[in-house]
């Protein structure tokens, strides 16, 4: 192992820390920690930064895809980063059109920025989806805070606002979910984007999920960052930099006693890898709930490159840079539930970007960079191209003429590359109801382990997946308040 920074002096109070994993919530965690003033070690087991916002040449030489995460719902709702004043540091694009939903014999879905515009080319169902999102926009503040505040535990900043949302879950997250709509449009809309959790529907955490990620399409938008997903992680990276911290990179952390200098750690892992690399220094209980925390479904990926943009059978489709490919509700459903029960669905959900119409500086011109993954059951060996080729030529008739190349990642070689994705599993542990509320311990501050100076960042903790950093600045704000008795720093440019 590379010479590390030596620990502090001896005495009651901490001195320092490392942080295992450099993905979005790591980071997260190392900036607001040496923004605090404290010494700060990011050790990283790949040789580049980035976890989940990785970008590079996948499929051709010179044709760059991201690796993870493509497009960014989060980059502007979550707090951590209106803080960190993301947005200032990297540039995006905001495309007024957040997703696309394709069907076949009828118009796409879009969901655009705009509510009313979006309820007004869902026809007989345009009243029915305003009256669903309206209150929640109205409440923007109080919502994200409940659905990505930290520990479902805590009590909500806005109870109002927590109420509705809780309505809306109850509503579509139950057999009633189609009570208020007449047609498959929106309703096939709201499907797509629950999908993103991984997981069954009707159910409460999928609908969870759905009814943030939609509120955020509808408010904010999802942006492309320009240059791909790893400027995020290159935006965090240099604040750490500046501000004293320190990188190492090709360092695999095995064991908790390897960093023993280190006065507090902090992983940026999954709940079953901090199991399995801190066991010696924490409680045995406590090692067996983690490892008890149940992997989920998992992804695998086909990235593409073409000779030009995707015909899709509905223009208006190439205005998103998001596209959620399986059909009506009813469908969707179906190929989750065959997930579910351990099978590769002939027809699946598939999650689609194509960044190159929002940043085509990205790559040579005349190179169309697509960018999807699938749902499959977790530690899937299987080759996914076929039926995800097949999905997309269903809404873009003749794509396949306009594919030069392609790669697949499966789901097991997913967890190859990133020791937290087990068996693919992208969530680092399954999105469900129980382990929304324990996750990944019943506890009201899930960061902070039984074990002396060791906490959780990752994913593994609320408020679970995505590129939010949300994880990361929790865990950082309990470990200055115990360790350091400081409160968090300010994140701003202007405090450089």
């Amino acid at each position: 192992m590379r010479k590390r920074n030596a620990g502090g002096p001896g005495g009651s109070g901490a001195q320092n820390a490392a942080v295992i994993g450099s993905g979005p919530n790591g980071l997260a965690a190392a900036v607001t920690l040496a923004r605090a003033g404290v010494p700060v070690t990011v050790f990283e087991a790949a040789d580049t930064i980035g976890g989940g916002t990785r970008t590079g040449e996948v499929v051709m030489p010179g044709v760059r895809h991201d690796i993870c995460s493509a497009i960014h719902p989060m980059a502007f709702a979550s707090e951590f980063f209106q803080q960190f004043e993301l947005d200032r540091r990297v540039e995006f694009a905001v495309p007024d059109a957040s997703y696309a939903h394709p069907l076949e014999g009828a118009p796409a879905g879009i969901a655009y920025r705009d509510l009313d515009r979006t309820a007004e080319e869902l026809g007989r169902d345009g009243s029915a989806y305003r009256r669903l999102f309206r209150p929640l926009l109205d409440r923007l503040d109080g919502v994200l805070d409940f659905g990505l505040g930290g520990s479902m535990l805590r009590w909500p900043r806005s109870l109002p606002a927590a109420v509705v949302m809780g309505l809306r879950t109850l509503e579509q997250g139950s057999p009633l979910w189609n009570v208020r709509f007449a047609e498959d449009t929106a309703p096939a809309m709201l499907s797509g984007v629950a999908a993103h959790s991984i997981g069954t529907m009707p159910a409460l955490s999928t609908a969870a999920v759905g009814m943030v990620l939609s509120v955020t399409g509808h408010a904010a938008g999802w942006p492309v960052p320009i240059g791909g997903s790893e400027v995020i992680a290159r935006a965090l990276a240099d604040d750490l930099l500046a501000h004293g911290g320190r990188i190492e990179t090709g360092v695999r952390v095995r064991d908790v006693r390897e960093l023993s200098h280190f006065d507090v750690k902090i992983f940026d892992t999954s709940a079953r890898d901090l199991a399995r690399i801190a066991a010696a220094e924490l409680p045995a209980r406590y090692v067996r709930q983690l490892r008890r925390f149940r992997p989920g479904n998992a992804a695998a990926k086909v990235d593409l490159v073409l000779d030009g943009p995707i015909p899709w059978a509905d223009a208006r489709v190439s205005q998103s840079p998001t596209v959620h490919l399986g059909g009506t509700r009813r469908e969707i459903a179906f190929a989750e539930a065959e997930v579910a029960r351990g099978r590769h669905p002939d027809r699946p959900y598939v999650l689609l970007a194509q960044p190159t119409e929002f940043d085509p500086g990205r790559n040579p011109a005349g190179v169309n960079a697509v960018w999807s993954y699938t749902h499959v059951p977790n530690g899937s060996t299987l080759d996914v191209t076929e039926r995800v080729i097949a999905q997309i030529e269903r809404f873009a008739p003749r794509v396949r003429e306009r594919i030069l190349d392609h790669n697949v990642t499966t789901a097991a070689e997913l967890g190859e590359y990133n020791a937290n994705y087990l068996g693919g599993d992208i969530s680092a542990g399954a999105v469900d109801l129980k382990q929304l509320i324990a996750r990944p311990t019943l506890t009201p501050s899930p960061w902070d382990t039984p074990g002396h100076r060791i906490y959780l960042a990752s994913s593994s903790t609320p408020p679970g997946p995505g590129v939010h950093g949300l994880a990361g600045w929790q865990a950082a704000g309990v470990v200055l308040a115990k360790e350091f008795d400081k409160l968090l720093p300010n994140l701003s440019l202007s405090k450089m």
